[in-house]
Formats: structure tokens, sequence, C-alpha cells
């Protein structure tokens, strides 16, 4: 996985007023979650503010990274968990970290690559990809940038599911029975069929 910087500052007034305050000033409210707890024995947030030019290179990207944060001269290993956004303007209005280490694994979508030419192209269908992500747990260390899938035996009306896929030191979290892609029948495709079917 790539990894980049981001750097920010601690926040402790965390009213819905002041973070309206913050995002005047360009800056986002965040969290950054991991193995602390309170005393119910609940995730307790590390509440911190980064600018929204420092996050606009992880928000907007295809590609997933470890945000190696920086609060005020602590460091800590993250990935982004979830992000919010206004409903009408679709700014970024919070994000949501949670931390990692190179021994626990994380679940985590990472995008799907389809390699080769399926024979069911070849023989005038259309390949469909149903998924752009697989959901994967491994310790962040072990997962790839993207997860490439062999599609050059994949025949017309043939589908590959989540669990008839694996990849080395993963494993795959994405329910067995969801598609990833799929070889369609296309009208060029039927009408071929047909006539050959005919000429017999």
């Amino acid at each position: 996985m790539r990894e980049i910087n981001v750097a920010g500052k601690s926040r402790s007034n965390l009213g819905k007023k002041a973070s309206k305050e913050m995002r005047k000033e360009g800056l986002i409210p965040c969290n950054l979650y991991g193995e602390k707890k309170n005393a119910d024995g609940l995730p307790e947030a590390l509440s911190f503010a980064v600018p929204m030019a420092e996050l606009r290179k992880v928000v907007y990207t295809p590609h997933i990274y470890v945000v190696n944060l920086d609060i005020d001269g602590q460091k800590h290993t993250a990935i982004m968990k979830e992000l919010q956004f206004h409903p009408v303007t679709d700014a970024l209005l919070h994000a949501d970290f949670y931390e990692i280490n190179e021994e626990k694994s994380i679940a985590i979508g990472i995008p799907v690559n389809l390699v080769g030419l399926a024979q069911g192209v070849r023989d005038g269908g259309r390949l469909s990809l149903s998924i752009r992500k697989l959901v994967v747990k491994a310790p962040y260390k072990q997962i790839p940038e993207k997860l490439d899938i062999d599609v050059t035996a994949l025949t017309i009306g043939k589908s590959i599911k989540a669990g008839e896929v694996s990849f080395e030191g993963l494993e795959v979290v994405t329910p067995k029975d969801v598609i990833v892609c799929t070889v369609k029948m296309t009208r060029a495709a039927a009408a071929a069929a047909a006539a050959a079917a005919a000429g017999k």
C-alpha cells in the first residue's frame, strides 16, 4: 500500500459550532480511533483537525493510502475509515481514521484489476465489472495496491465470484457469493451464435 504524510493539530472543543468555525478556516474535524478504550470499554477517539489542503490528497484519489499522521508531533500510522460529506454541496465535513500497526490485521477494500482478454469477449461478449473493490484482511504491510484477477478463461454467461479468488497472504472478507465480474451476451454474439446453429 502507498503511504502519505498528513499533519494535524489536536482539538478540545468538540461542539458543532466549533466544528463549523474550523471549516470556515479551511480545517476539517477528524477523529483517530485505535487501541485506546474509555471506562465503558468502547474505543476512545483522539480528536484533531487537518487543513483541507492536506486531506485533499488522501480523499480525492483512486488509491488506498496508509496515512502517517503527525498530530502535534505525535506519530500515528492509520488508514482512512469513514468520510462525511455535506448532502447538498458535497463538501467534506468530517473524517475518521483508524490506527494500525504491523502485527494487527485490518479489513479494507482494495481495487480489483481484471487481467487478460476473456474468451467470452473474443467470442463477442462484453466483460462487466460488478464490484470495484474486494474487502481483504491482513497486516497492512501485506496488502497490495490492487488485486489482479485473471479473466482469460471466462466464457460468455460465466462469472467470477469472490469465493473463487484467492491471494497469497490475504483473507478475502467479501461474501463468497458476491459476483466480481461477468461476461454478458451481446446482441451481436447472440446473432452469431444463432447463425452458427442454423448453419449446422
